[in-house]
């Protein structure tokens, strides 16, 4: 049986977590569009669209970021122990600087008023539907041929204020992007001996879990 749509499920083979091979070209802003599109794109809850996004090209402030994701790597190898440290070392973490661009993807809960259409019983529906914004903007960098690394090692209060990004809304991503040099044919986790991907047959479950 083919597959429906091959390309799509192209893409999403060949969309990796991008650390170290971007190239250090920046994106023209005509592709970025394009790829801002395909998240804004996405589906939400209630419609409410709950999503912004914080382009980031300012050296200083990719600068003043990188420095605290170092701080904050560093603190997670710390307390690791000695086996687990070895294999996470050479690890490269975040393209911050690479990349020349960061895109910060924003949640704001309040988007919508209080009565939201499928937020009543789930909340975390809103914080969904940014995730799906998310892997839009992903798999359409990758059909671009661009790069995007997720950057999770900042502590959120540092970002907010770095970005002057307003309560109630909350960033949930730093994303890196960028035009890139290649890409890993086996992500870096795997590659580095981190974590193996499980088999699709040990995520499935029928009926029950």
């Amino acid at each position: 049986m083919t597959e429906p749509s091959a390309s799509v499920y192209d893409v999403i083979r060949r969309r990796r977590d991008v650390r170290a091979e971007f190239s250090g070209d920046l994106i023209p802003d005509e592709t970025l569009q394009r790829v801002l599109g395909a998240a804004h794109a996405a589906p939400s809850v209630g419609n409410t669209q709950p999503w912004d996004f914080i382009v980031v090209r300012s050296s200083e402030t990719l600068d003043a970021f990188a420095r605290h994701v170092a701080g904050r790597r560093k603190a997670f190898a710390d307390s690791l122990p000695e086996d687990r440290r070895k294999t996470f070392d050479p690890i490269k973490i975040e393209g911050i600087r690479e990349s020349g661009t960061g895109i910060v993807v924003t949640y704001d809960p309040s988007r919508g008023g209080e009565n939201i259409l499928g937020r009543h019983t789930i909340d975390d529906t809103g914080l969904f539907s940014v995730v799906l914004s998310i892997q839009n903007l992903w798999l359409a960098a990758a059909a671009e041929n661009l790069g995007v690394g997720w950057v999770s090692f900042y502590e959120e209060d540092f970002l907010t204020e770095l970005l002057d990004i307003p309560s109630p809304v909350r960033p949930i991503a730093w994303l890196c992007i960028g035009k890139v040099d290649k890409f890993q044919d086996v992500p870096d986790l795997e590659r580095f001996g981190w974590r193996s991907r499980r088999e699709l047959a040990d995520a499935i479950h029928w009926e029950r879990f």
